[in-house]
């Protein structure tokens, strides 16, 4: 009964924070959306975004880069991810794979101009030197993979360290080539990490602005960069909040489409 207690007591504080940083700011959001910029009520800023040609584009866009940027992380963590499986110090890199996560954002993007500007090292490299590739497409998604990198590699370095060894053993004994193993064996058992690395990668990069802003200048636009324009610059925080609902719509369609995939599988 005294344990009965305590777990409702417990689950009330989370319940509170759901309310209090969840349902709370959506429903702000929501409220806001229906007013236009001198505070009268309407339904203009829900009838301009599904009907203006500039916020459709808008939203293939940021899906395009958040796919873009998703793709990319998986490419670069998942040979990382096996690598460290069956490295003998897991640790160490497992620390070097989460300490870029404690540096702030800011700086991070800061430090990506000089190395992605006229001169610098990266642009050097790629024999660009004399024009750089900063406020680029390709800048951005190079950055923005990097900031999204460890939250796809600890899921699925998480989903390949927990197969069974006994399944890559029996898999040798019954003669099949590494290939095989990993293509039947290892690939499919680690798809739940690659679900949830995917979700954790594409749902923030739908939103993203400030590296928008910073590394990819007023060339690339986005809902995040709409919802930052709206709010900061034209002070239409109906229109604002209007784009950052139909963000966190999508969001949930995204995730649900992945959740039922892995149901699936």
């Amino acid at each position: 009964m005294m344990m009965n207690r305590k777990y409702k007591a417990l689950s009330s504080i989370y319940y509170l924070w759901i309310l209090l940083f969840i349902i709370a700011p959506i429903a702000m959001l929501l409220y806001q959306s229906f007013f236009d910029i001198y505070g009268s009520f309407t339904f203009a800023n829900y009838i301009s975004y599904f009907t203006s040609g500039n916020y459709v584009k808008m939203t293939l866009n940021s899906f395009l880069t958040a796919f873009l940027i998703t793709i990319t992380t998986l490419f670069l963590a998942y040979p990382f991810a096996y690598f460290l499986c069956s490295s003998k110090n897991k640790e160490i890199f497992l620390l070097l794979v989460t300490l870029p996560t404690w540096i702030n954002l800011l700086l991070k993007a800061y430090a990506f101009i000089g190395l992605l500007s006229k001169q610098g090292t990266i642009a050097k490299f790629l024999g660009l030197a004399s024009q750089g590739i900063l406020f680029t497409n390709p800048a951005f998604v190079l950055v923005a993979s990097y900031v999204e990198l460890p939250f796809m590699i600890l899921p699925i370095f998480r989903a390949l360290d927990s197969i069974p060894k006994e399944y890559l053993i029996a898999s040798e004994d019954l003669g099949a080539s590494k290939w095989q193993t990993f293509t039947k064996i290892i690939f499919p058992l680690s798809m739940d990490g690659v679900i949830a690395g995917s979700q954790a990668v594409f749902i923030p990069s739908l939103s993203l602005f400030l590296i928008t802003r910073i590394i990819g200048g007023n060339k690339i636009i986005t809902l995040g960069t709409a919802v930052e324009e709206h709010y900061l610059v034209t002070q239409n925080w109906g229109m604002g909040a209007t784009i950052g609902l139909v963000l966190i719509v999508l969001m949930f369609v995204v995730m649900s489409i992945l959740n039922t995939r892995k149901d699936i599988k």
